[in-house]
């Protein structure tokens, strides 16, 4: 074959399987047939494309499928696929070797993407040292884990946070070391990296910013110890991940005669060709105007044009040639659980610019926006810990549309029910395909009428997919809006609203996970589904959450019945009904905290918190305190929290009930009841109003003629006053009232959301509601009490069901292979009790096997 030969059908051969690649071979399959083009796809790794955008969660239990793509897919799409690393290229014959197989091309695309940068540390070659790149990777680490206790990931950008969310699920202690002096450098600025780094900090996580490896120390055996750094301190670790960058895969290019970047990077034009006219380059191998893109959006942007200039090319498409223009760099992603956003100028590297920011250490946000000199325009920002408004001001900086509002109006939360800054009414919802809402309700409108409808039809979601949430929103609205049917399944395991499933396992009697998922589910199930139906079993049913059928599906806090707190310890708190505890109680209380070691804190609602506590304790301080007569709080649970209430007229002289007795018979009464958020309650013996009982989801305050209901109120980041329902009630009746309003909002609240926000949308507000469970408008008041009588009846402590079983000590131990304490927690006095050691606090520990 020669230069100017075209084969009958042509043929373009794609270096490399990625998300980039994939996407490619997915642009121009859309164009054609397998007759008219053929297309070979090289796949170095020994599985195809899949998503590294969530690459972390590898480590989820059940582990999601991460690919993009299969072999049958392919080959139902004509493509064909070769496993192995293409070893040369020849420009001239335009062939490609791999392995022993010379194929022969008339497009050549370099989609190899990068690989990561390990830096000349000596040391960087022993066993238990790993790069966070690929699957294979994610397992080698998987694997060096088991026998490890403490992990440190070398570099604080983007993946290496990634990095180190994963060491944390497997459970290790986990450090992140950065040589800048803040983490994410090359996206945040000093408050905001500051901001991020309190955020993990308080996750447990340690994070050592302004230090330089020098090496990673080793034993004899070759085994490793931790980090050296270059200002003499060291840090202990069992594992280091490198995370410190990527570097163009550019060599097989290179050694073709392709031109490149002095510092890396197939050089290509905008129509994403190479120096050599049958030869394009996409993703992060490319090097486009002297820039590398480390983004899958740009890398997406760059298939798309390819795509069209390779069937231009070979005759398969007419028009004019496609540009790539360069991208925007604007991100949004969540780095274990906390969102961060970067758009535009974030910097503020603009002459003249002026900024506007706000710096909230109480919710642990940040926001920053970039403005033009005149303060008239968006030119950029930062969003750290909420993200909310991110898409909106992403695209007031696109579009440069002058403000019409104080720019600092678009940094502070809207309070519930208030005026809220005006934004663009064409919302961009996917900024890694460019798609605002017009196009995504002209594809609704056109049939598109499920999520993966619309991914295919826009492309909005087929990124990073951090959009997928509010395109759910808009789907939901915009069919209401056209008369559809609307979907709320729970997830795409199950076809079905919480409400709807509930019912389902109501009158189907289900009892286990598996039955609910053989009957109505599919798939293995997720993070949304399986705590949602073990909340709707325990609501339903009332069993011990960690009987064996149910103990997959709870998360950290209910697994081990304790909360976890920032350093990787847990607290303990035992129920103190309406506040009311015994002298002896107190002391017993008392002996157990110095006993164990425990940071004591009267709460807001009126128990005693004892903090600190260690994994392998808990079951030996629950079972003193069990002996001594107290129970669970459920302070780690959805469910019931407190009953708070003052004295009441057994002591105050304005109290005209007894309202400590009617808050301990309340919280008794509803103590263990699962629900789909966590409900809080207080009662106050006079109109003083002590309990704080309107701040609650239901609070109860005495009269002269009894007590009056309110309810749907709630503390928090938008605190709002609860209603009220009923005045003058006896206490039987109010009793029944709260009894059918808790298990109405149990079987019909959406999952996780508040009684305050289920009141909210309720069709018909207080007055619907009213109708149900005063008047019995549906006829389900029998049901709800029935209901509410077998939970108060069947109701168990949890922390005795599990002291009553011999297995329960050992699912509490931190090291499955050892009896050693977690020597890694460290404390500090403060104010004659404990408290965790912040990171400028911390010891260096003596490595193993230095001397005292």
């Amino acid at each position: 074959m020669t230069p100017n030969t075209v084969s009958t059908p042509p043929r373009i051969v794609v270096i490399g399987n990625g998300m980039v690649g994939h996407r490619l071979v997915d642009q121009l399959r859309a164009e054609t047939v397998s007759e008219t083009l053929e297309i070979v796809v090289l796949s170095e790794e020994p599985r195809l494309a899949y998503d590294r955008v969530h690459l972390s969660s590898h480590f989820d239990d059940p582990a999601p499928d991460l690919s993009l793509t299969s072999e049958t897919h392919y080959a139902q799409q004509g493509v064909q696929v070769v496993f192995g690393r293409a070893t040369s290229v020849n420009l001239a014959t335009r062939t490609v070797e791999v392995g022993r197989q010379q194929l022969n091309y008339d497009r050549l695309v370099f989609a190899t993407g990068s690989f990561p940068f390990v830096p000349p540390v000596p040391g960087r070659d022993a066993a238990n040292v790993f790069v966070y790149r690929t699957i294979e990777d994610l397992e080698n680490i998987r694997s060096a884990a088991r026998a490890a206790q403490s992990g440190v990931v070398i570099g604080g950008g983007l993946l290496g946070l990634e990095a180190a969310g994963a060491l944390r699920k497997l459970g290790l202690d986990t450090h992140v070391v950065e040589f800048a002096p803040q983490l994410m450098p090359a996206q945040l600025d000093k408050e905001g990296g500051a901001t991020l780094q309190r955020t993990i900090e308080d996750m447990g996580i340690g994070v050592h910013t302004a230090k330089a490896t020098r090496e990673i120390s080793l034993d004899t055996d070759g085994n490793v110890l931790g980090l050296a750094f270059e200002d003499g301190s060291s840090l202990d670790a069992d594992l280091v991940v490198f995370s410190a960058g990527i570097r163009p895969r550019d060599d097989l290019a290179r050694e073709a005669g392709l031109s490149a970047g002095e510092r890396g990077g197939i050089v290509i034009d905008d129509g994403c060709r190479t120096s050599d006219l049958y030869t394009f380059a996409i993703g992060e191998c490319a090097l486009h105007s002297g820039k590398i893109y480390g983004l899958v959006a740009p890398g997406y942007q760059m298939a798309k044009v390819a795509a069209a200039n390779l069937l231009r090319d070979l005759g398969l498409r007419a028009g004019e040639p496609a540009h790539f223009q360069g991208a925007d760099l604007s991100t949004k992603l969540k780095l274990m659980g906390v969102e961060v956003g970067s758009f535009g100028d974030a910097k503020g590297v603009t002459p003249g610019c002026r900024t506007v920011s706000l710096s909230d250490n109480v919710r642990g946000t940040y926001s920053k926006l970039v403005l033009s000199a005149d303060g008239t325009q968006v030119l950029g920002g930062l969003l750290v810990g909420d993200t909310a408004r991110y898409n909106d001001l992403l695209d007031l900086t696109l579009s440069a549309a002058p403000l019409t509002v104080p720019p600092e109006t678009l940094l502070v939360p809207p309070l519930p029910g208030g005026e809220v800054a005006a934004m663009s009414t064409n919302a961009l919802i996917c900024s890694c395909e460019n798609v605002r809402a017009d196009s995504l309700c002209s594809a609704i409108a056109g049939g598109a009428q499920d999520i993966a409808s619309l991914k295919k039809c826009t492309g909005a979601g087929t990124g990073c997919g951090g959009c997928v949430p509010g395109m759910t929103s808009l789907l939901k609205s915009e069919l209401a809006r056209l008369g559809q049917a609307v979907d709320n399944s729970l997830c795409e395991h199950f076809a079905y609203s919480r409400q709807e499933l509930f019912d389902i396992i109501r009158v189907k009697d289900y009892r286990t996970w598996e039955e609910v998922l053989a009957g109505h589910g599919q798939g293995l199930g997720c993070e949304i589904c399986k705590p949602a139906v073990g909340s709707i079993l325990a609501s339903l049913h009332n069993e011990y959450v960690l009987k064996k059928e149910h103990a997959p599906l709870q998360d950290t806090n209910d697994a081990f019945l304790a909360n976890i707190q920032k350093n990787g310890t847990y607290s303990v708190m035992p129920r103190i009904a309406g506040g009311e505890v015994t002298a002896d109680k107190l002391i017993v209380l008392g002996e157990v905290a110095k006993k164990y070691g425990l940071y004591c804190k009267i709460t807001g609602g009126q128990r005693i918190d004892l903090l600190g506590a260690q994994r392998d304790d808990l079951p030996a301080i629950w079972a003193e305190l069990v002996a001594a007569g107290f129970e669970s709080g459920h302070a780690y649970g959805k469910s019931l929290r407190t009953v708070k209430s003052c004295v009441g007229s057994t002591w105050c002289r304005y109290g005209v009930q007894d309202s400590t007795s009617l808050a301990i018979a309340l919280e008794l009464r509803y103590r263990g009841l699962r629900s789909p958020h966590k409900l809080k309650s207080g009662v106050s013996g006079c109109t003083r109003e002590c309990a704080e009982a309107r701040s609650k989801d239901f609070g109860i305050i005495a009269t002269e003629k009894g007590w009056n209901l309110y309810l749907g109120g709630n503390g928090g980041v938008t605190p709002r006053h609860a209603e009220l329902f009923a005045e003058g009630l006896d206490e039987e009746t109010l009793t029944r009232t709260i009894d059918r309003y808790l298990m109405f909002y149990v079987r019909t609240a959406d999952r996780l959301q508040r009684t305050s926000t289920w009141l909210e949308n309720l069709d018909g507000g207080l007055d619907y509601l009213r109708s149900v469970i005063v008047d019995d408008a549906l006829g389900i008041c029998a049901e709800l009490d029935s209901q509410m009588a077998r939970h108060v009846d069947t109701y168990r402590d949890e922390w005795a069901e599990a002291l009553a079983d011999p297995k329960t000590p050992a699912c509490f131990r931190t090291f499955v292979n050892s009896d050693a304490r977690d020597a890694a927690i460290q404390w500090v006095d403060e104010r004659g009790q404990i408290r965790p050691a912040f990171a400028h606090e911390m010891v260096l520990l003596p490595m193993a096997g230095a001397d005292d």
